[in-house]
């Protein structure tokens, strides 16, 4: 159908189910689209003034490029005299408001606005916005004050205690908490993560700004989980979803507004202090911006916001520049993919071949034809041994590293030669590229080729990758459904699982993680793997993941229909041959992500065997049974704590004891005491403790101490406090001493600890103390 059909089914709509009054209707079409005129008046029966004409700036739809576009005909809702003067939607559009638009998609055009042609076949784009809709039919002022917007909208006003209403820069803040406090609860409950790239960017930019328009009301309270609370009881009718994943979204939400709005006053102080000092028209400098960025969380556009409300800009080419050599480090320091000079060989390749078939989901073994091998970016004909190559082919059973899965190993062999394939990657998606080690003579293109997975490095690392599934399920079902796998790698034997969750996993949850995945893996469940629709998998329940890439025909892998993914990867066809799932642990690996690391099969069970090994020695050496080992341990732990604490008592003792016998021995200095002595064998905080002591007991006075451990010196003196008060300073009785050891002190006047290298020297050290010391003592 085209025009005849698009508009009196737009009208019967909006004016039957929608009950939009037909007496309000107005609308345009385009000044040449005399068809569409003719069916709005002679067809449909609308009054003929009620149809105004337009141009190509307003009724007609084209992309901006050579491409199809065509005449569009709008419908305009008469919101009344008071939002503005008669005469349709050609005088005012804010009182004639646009609510609907049908565009005829018939032409074809070369630059914008130029048509060159028609289409093969007509077309019909046509829709609504339904919150203007919803602004119409409730009869509102605006988006803010609808049905579904505005209890959201209320809690702002709640959760900030400022009124709607006032028609000043508040109300635009709390319209921004109403709306992105929507755009968040929608975003998390999707499964997206705040981060620093892709959507998770946008949750994050988005998160931020809310808090910091909070932050400008005066709300010192945490605002979005009342904003998302709210969202949910508004929204949650439509989309249940959102009710049963409402804990995990506010947890998540709050603990982002926590760790922001600890940054916003560190970060809202470095940006004012760089307004204060610009000059009017000047502009925060790009590199004030990237540091913001970089080291605030503060986005570009945050900067530029406020920045704005200041009325100042910012040094975006700066900004660009310095975000640039960031770019350039990060990828100096990532390992490289295509090289760059590669690259046109393997596009020859693919324009050349086409798409690798791959036979591997069902066979490790084949036959395939060597279709063209590349040596350091160049096409070559033929391979000598012991070249480093890689090998395409028509057809192989070597998995390509994708999906988190390692590419596979093995062998091939022609009538003239072997290699070693030593890895399997996609240099172009579609293309297989065999890394190789040519091991004997020489392989050729043209030539036809034996090849061999390595069956056992496959076994492994199959098992590995159902295991990640079974993990998936198993973190969902433990932690909630909040959680989405934020990337893999899997490799034989072992395997680590990154995923969205917004704290630590607990000891207690990472067990039951790990018991609730062997508790499946037991069951022995049926491994299936099928292609269907994208819509039937998502039918299904099948889950994707966001960033990658699907056709319009999906792999679903199905383990005992409690799981489902799409997955290229391969698979093992029962979850029993998984064999133990440990998992090892659990840690942070950025904001709201975390990773597992766990071991399948074999490796799994080697580690337990090592564990156990481990296990009966400590339980031999502890001298119980290897089930007693942990009660053990705990009370040798507490034994060996109580021995401490009597050898620390025997040696406070002991230092007191010491510490007595040196005070009783003091050299009578007029009014005051001298102690200066040797005490060897200690450490450095026992000298300070004795040197303490000494001095609390001879009253006023100085104390020397030296000390001799591993061949280096330790000095400290202490100075009474009367003595302090006069002038005297420890730092300077005991700096020309260590001086003598090779090194120098600290400047406390009661206390001065030093130390130095020349150990042999203490002696020649404590008599030069003992000389400044007598000197200081006599003067004062």
């Amino acid at each position: 159908y085209f025009k005849e059909k698009a508009i009196p089914w737009a009208y019967e709509f909006i004016t039957g189910p929608l009950g939009f009054d037909p007496d309000r209707l107005w609308y345009t079409v385009h000044d040449n689209d005399d068809e569409a005129a003719e069916i709005w008046i002679d067809g449909v029966g609308i009054p003929p003034d009620r149809l105004q004409r337009r141009g190509d700036a307003d009724n007609f739809w084209q992309m901006g490029v050579a491409g199809p576009a065509g005449h569009a005909s709008e419908i305009f809702y008469d919101r009344g005299p008071e939002f503005g003067p008669e005469g349709g939607p050609v005088v005012d559009e804010e009182r004639f408001t646009e609510f609907w638009n049908l565009v005829f998609m018939q032409f074809v055009q070369d630059v914008p606005y130029h048509v060159v042609g028609d289409l093969p076949a007509t077309g019909i784009d046509t829709g609504a916005g339904l919150d203007r809709v919803a602004v119409l039919l409730q009869g509102v002022a605006n988006l803010f004050e609808i049905d579904v917007v505005r209890p959201i909208l209320t809690e702002a006003e709640n959760a900030t205690g400022v009124t709607y209403g006032t028609h000043t820069t508040a109300d635009v803040s709390l319209r921004i908490l109403a709306d992105h406090g929507r755009a968040i609860t929608f975003l998390i409950g999707d499964g997206v993560v705040p981060s620093n790239e892709g959507r998770g960017y946008v949750l994050r930019r988005l998160l931020r700004r809310t808090v910091r328009h909070a932050w400008q009301l005066g709300s010192t309270d945490r605002v979005t989980p009342r904003l998302i609370g709210a969202s949910i009881d508004t929204m949650g009718g439509a989309y249940p979803s959102l009710v049963d994943a409402r804990e995990g979204i506010i947890e998540m939400a709050e603990r982002e507004e926590a760790r922001f709005r600890r940054t916003l006053d560190s970060g809202h102080s470095l940006l004012d202090e760089a307004l204060d000092s610009l000059d009017a028209g000047q502009q925060v400098p790009g590199e004030t911006a990237f540091k913001l960025h970089d080291t605030f969380g503060f986005p570009v556009e945050l900067t530029e916001e406020i920045a704005a409300e200041r009325g100042h800009g910012v040094d975006l080419t700066g900004f660009e520049s310095e975000m640039e050599a960031q770019r350039r480090r990060a990828r100096a320091a990532r390992k490289s993919g295509v090289s760059e000079d590669a690259a046109p060989a393997y596009r020859a390749v693919y324009e050349e071949a086409g798409p690798s078939e791959f036979i591997g989901y069902e066979y490790l073994t084949g036959t395939g034809r060597v279709l063209a091998i590349v040596r350091e970016g160049e096409m070559i004909e033929r391979a000598a041994d012991g070249e480093t190559v890689e090998v395409f082919l028509d057809r192989t059973p070597f998995y390509a590293e994708a999906g988190g899965q390692v590419g596979d190993t093995g062998t091939i062999v022609t009538e003239t030669g072997a290699l070693r394939i030593e890895d399997t990657r996609f240099p172009v998606q579609g293309l297989n590229g065999h890394s190789a080690v040519v091991t004997s003579g020489s392989v050729a293109v043209g030539q036809d080729a034996t090849l061999e997975v390595d069956a056992d490095r496959r076994e492994r690392i199959r098992k590995c990758h159902t295991g990640t599934h079974i993990l998936h399920w198993a973190l969902r079902d433990v932690l909630g459904p909040h959680v989405q796998q934020a990337g893999s790698l899997v490799e034989a034997g072992r395997f680590r699982f990154d995923f969205s969750h917004f704290t630590s996993v607990d000891i207690d949850e990472l067990d039951g993680v790990e018991a609730t995945a062997n508790g499946r893996v037991v069951e022995n469940a049926a491994v299936r793997t099928f292609e269907v629709s994208r819509q039937d998998a998502e039918d299904l329940g099948a889950l994707a993941f966001f960033g990658d890439k699907y056709g319009d025909k999906v792999r679903v892998v199905d383990a005992g229909g409690y799981s489902r993914e799409l997955c290229g990867g391969t698979h093992v066809p029962t979850t029993g041959q998984i064999g133990p799932l440990i998992v090892l642990g659990e840690a942070s690996i950025g904001s709201n992500l975390r990773r597992i690391e766990a071991l399948t099969g074999a490796t799994a069970y080697r580690h337990m065997s090592d564990l156990r090994h481990e296990l009966r020695t400590a339980a031999g050496a502890l001298r119980t049974r290897h089930d007693s080992v942990a009660s053990a341990a705990v009370s040798l732990v507490e034994r060996s704590r109580e021995l401490e604490e009597k050898i620390e008592a025997f040696e406070a003792q002991s230092r007191t004891s010491v510490a007595a016998d040196l005070a009783e021995a003091a050299e009578k200095v007029g009014d005051s005491h001298l102690v200066v002595a040797t005490q060897s064998g200690v450490s450095p905080d026992e000298l300070r403790t004795i040197a303490l002591q000494v001095r609390d007991r001879i009253g006023s006075g100085i104390v020397v101490l030296g000390g001799d451990r591993d061949g280096k010196a330790g000095l400290i003196a202490a100075v009474s406090k009367d003595l302090v008060g006069t002038g005297v300073s420890a730092a300077d009785v005991l700096l020309p001493a260590a001086r003598l050891v090779g090194g120098g002190g600290s400047r406390d006047p009661e206390l001065s600890q030093a130390g130095g290298p020349h150990g042999d020297r203490l002696d020649e050290a404590l008599e030069e103390a003992r000389s400044g010391a007598l000197s200081v003592l006599r003067g004062a």
